[in-house]
C-alpha cells in the first residue's frame, strides 16, 4: 500500500489552490478546471471542486467541515517562515512552539478552516524529560 494523495474539496478551487502555492512555494498542477495538485517527493496535496461530489457518491465529501486532521508539512525553518506568512494566513493558531515530541510548530488555518502544520525536528529535544516537557507545553 501506498498512500499516494490527500484532497481537500473546497467551494473556491482558485482561492485555496493559490493560498497553498503561496504558503509552500510550489506551483500546482491543475489537471482540470476543477481539481489541481501540489506534487512533492513524498506525496501530493490535492485539491477539487466541490462540483466533483456527485461524482464520488452524493453527500459524501463537505467543503470546509474538517475539524479532524491536520496538514503537516516540514520545512527547513518555523522560525524564519513564520514572518512572510502574514500576509497570506489570516488565523494563526499558535506561533512557533516547541512540542514535547520534538517538532517546533507552526499551526494556522488555510482558507476553508483547515488546519496546517508547518513544523521542523528539532535535535534538542527530550522526549520522555518532564521538565522539558512542561516546559514546551503552552
Amino acid at each position: 500500500m501506498e498512500l499516494t494523495a490527500t484532497r481537500i474539496i473546497t467551494d473556491d478551487l482558485p482561492r485555496i489552490v493559490d493560498f497553498y502555492e503561496r504558503i509552500t512555494g510550489i506551483q500546482s498542477v491543475r489537471l482540470h478546471e476543477l481539481f489541481a495538485e501540489l506534487r512533492t517527493e513524498s506525496g501530493t496535496l490535492a485539491f477539487a471542486s466541490s462540483s466533483t461530489i456527485p461524482l464520488l457518491g452524493e453527500g459524501s465529501a463537505e467543503a470546509r467541515a474538517n475539524r479532524s486532521v491536520i496538514l503537516d508539512i516540514r520545512v527547513d525553518d518555523v522560525d524564519a517562515i513564520y514572518p512572510t506568512l502574514h500576509d497570506v494566513v489570516d488565523e494563526f493558531v499558535n506561533e512557533p512552539t516547541t512540542m514535547p515530541w520534538g517538532n517546533r510548530s507552526l499551526l494556522f488555518r488555510d482558507p476553508d478552516g483547515n488546519l496546517v502544520n508547518f513544523f521542523t525536528p528539532t535535535p534538542a529535544a527530550h522526549v520522555g524529560d518532564d521538565d522539558a516537557i512542561d516546559s514546551t507545553i503552552s
